[in-house]
């Protein structure tokens, strides 16, 4: 089940069932359809809505990170503890998460993360820059500026 909401960013699917969210996922405007939305799905909604709206800086939502391996969701639950607004490097994720020196695996993590912006991916930059981001450079910009500016 799905449903979608527009934002500053373009048109988001969120994908999940009565229970949790499973999946956000950047799409195109010629992709927009709904299934009937569940009470979860709605409140996820909801909750994406008020985070564009600069209301919102924490997410409460079940969210189903099943098919992650062990360490993809050491490193997702670290980028949770990350602050609105704030960034950590990928080496300082690292150690935050006891595998100093797994930069490199901590990135390949973050670009798995199925749920962008509820887990933060977006918070974590390369030592001397801004970093990669799956959903591009743009967006990544764009969500750090609106974490300092709201």
């Amino acid at each position: 089940m799905h449903v979608y909401l527009e934002t500053p960013i373009g048109p988001l699917k969120i994908i999940g069932n009565e229970k949790n969210i499973s999946e956000i996922q950047f799409i195109k405007h010629d992709e927009l359809g709904e299934d009937a939305p569940t009470t979860c799905l709605l409140e996820a909604k909801n909750q994406l809505s008020e985070y564009f709206q600069g209301k919102r800086k924490n997410f409460d939502l079940e969210l189903n990170l099943s098919s992650a391996t062990e360490f993809q969701q050491k490193v997702w639950q670290g980028l949770v503890q990350i602050p609105y607004g704030k960034t950590k490097t990928y080496g300082q994720l690292a150690v935050d998460i006891n595998r100093p020196g797994a930069q490199r695996a901590v990135g390949g993590a973050n670009n798995k993360n199925p749920i962008p912006i509820i887990i933060p991916c977006h918070r974590v930059v390369a030592s001397n820059g801004l970093g990669g981001f799956a959903l591009g450079a743009e967006v990544k910009k764009w969500l750090l500026d609106h974490e300092k500016t709201a």
